[in-house]
């Protein structure tokens, strides 16, 4: 298997992108749609040239594009690049997911040998009825 090392460095550059709040702030506002880094600008308490150099990294980590439009500038979400995110994501959650069945068939069957499972000892009738000088439902007054 060959192993691409362009593409870890995306992976890198996009996750660290995303490890910003503002940034996935960013994204999540273009995911209904284009808009300028003025009207990305409009819901955070930073300046828009801070804005512009999170677009930047976005940009950088092949998140977003910019396009011209007559004086406008919008930004657009690169929906194939989440796309790709999510890929690698669903890769080792599916693995991760098939360990879980295998665990949970494992446990669903019965021990070998014909043994109880240790939750069915614990429901004898010796460990249902309380020892002496323990005071059980039965001997609990009730005072008026």
């Amino acid at each position: 298997m060959i192993l691409d090392p362009s593409s870890d460095d995306r992976l890198d550059r996009a996750f660290l992108a995303l490890a910003d709040p503002v940034r996935r702030r960013i994204i999540a506002r273009l995911s209904r749609g284009p808009a300028t880094v003025n009207e990305l600008a409009e819901p955070f308490a930073i300046s828009k040239q801070a804005v512009s150099k999170h677009i930047q990294v976005l940009e950088h980590a092949g998140l977003v594009t910019r396009s011209r439009d007559a004086q406008r500038r919008p930004v657009h979400l690169d929906p194939a690049a989440l796309e790709a995110l999510t890929a690698w994501i669903d890769r080792y959650r599916l693995i991760h997911e098939q360990r879980f069945r295998s665990l949970d068939a494992l446990l669903t069957t019965d021990p070998p040998g014909g043994g109880s499972a240790p939750h069915e000892r614990d429901a004898s009738p010796e460990a249902s009825h309380p020892g002496p000088g323990t005071a059980g439902p039965a001997s609990e007054t009730r005072s008026s």
